[in-house]
């Protein structure tokens, strides 16, 4: 099973970069917070660790944290496919609070379903506070498909695919299974909203948590990043906050056109009319985006 994550980890699709400058823990940049996505780990040296140094090198005196879920690389790689989402979001919360460097605020910038991990923890945990959240390529109102994922010469993929089709949102799935707990299936509507264990929690689909809302919008930005040729997440539109629209599975709906915004469930209709939304977009396939896409897009948020 190790031997099968570690080929999953060396197989996450995120931009190559090198070279790492000297922290300055009184420069007056504001730190930033970085959660990988499936398959991958916080360090991974192909992945979130060139991440790291691609923005210390672009922003000089940055502190960043790239969120560890467990006590070493594998175990990391392992919790982004069983461990609980809840569970790793308290984690998460706790990592945050006890580090010094990040108890004036903090950027927050989360890759695929880190993205929707990290809106829950602005969610639930306001100190210290998150200033802005950036979501490449997150998946917001869940998935219905696995089309390709990470690592497929590996049996996790197949593993996944199999446990989501015959049932995901029996308790076991739901409990041991991360992918699961994200999974919307808008044909059983009901059995979603019910049985989800993280995804119509943190978006509201039972009942309207008033802390949840208020919290959010705390947030300066919310910044959403799709991927236009993506061919791993199903429906690409979930990016951006839309989804498939109730009781079929061909005709989506934007963020703006679905009830969670006309009702502003989560404060987000909120948000856009205060310009605290947007809805960036780069050709390219999941997570695939060059260094001068990320530089012009992306960092002057982090400055």
């Amino acid at each position: 099973m190790r031997a099968a994550l570690l080929c999953v980890l060396l197989a996450a699709p995120v931009l190559l970069v090198a070279g790492s400058p000297v922290y300055k823990s009184d420069n007056g940049t504001v730190p930033l917070v970085i959660w990988h996505g499936m398959g991958d780990s916080c360090c991974n040296p192909l992945s979130m660790g060139a991440m790291k140094k691609m923005i210390e090198e672009e922003i000089s005196g940055i502190y960043v944290l790239s969120l560890m879920i467990g006590k070493n690389v594998v175990q990391d790689t392992e919790n982004g496919f069983f461990l609980d989402v809840n569970e790793q979001v308290s984690m998460a919360c706790s990592q945050l609070t006890q580090d010094p460097q990040l108890k004036g605020g903090y950027n927050a910038m989360g890759f695929s379903q880190g993205a929707q991990f990290l809106r829950a923890v602005a969610q639930r945990c306001p100190s210290p506070p998150m200033k802005t959240l950036i979501s490449v390529g997150g998946q917001h109102q869940g998935v219905y498909g696995l089309p390709r994922c990470p690592g497929e010469s590996s049996h996790i993929c197949d593993m996944i695919r199999k446990a989501l089709n015959s049932g995901a949102y029996s308790d076991f799935v739901q409990k041991h299974l991360v992918q699961a707990q994200y999974w919307h299936d808008p044909l059983n509507d009901d059995l979603y909203k019910k049985h989800s264990l993280f995804l119509a929690d943190i978006n509201q689909e039972r009942a309207v948590n008033e802390t949840y809302k208020k919290n959010l919008q705390l947030l300066e930005k919310f910044v959403m990043v799709k991927f236009l040729q993506d061919t791993v997440v199903d429906p690409v539109d979930t990016e951006w906050f839309g989804f498939l629209k109730t009781g079929q599975a061909k005709e989506t709906e934007t963020l703006q056109e679905s009830l969670l915004y006309k009702e502003d469930r989560l404060g987000l209709a909120a948000m856009d009319k205060a310009g605290k939304l947007d809805f960036l977009a780069t050709k390219g396939d999941h997570l695939q985006f060059s260094r001068e896409w990320f530089t012009a897009n992306l960092v002057p948020y982090l400055q």
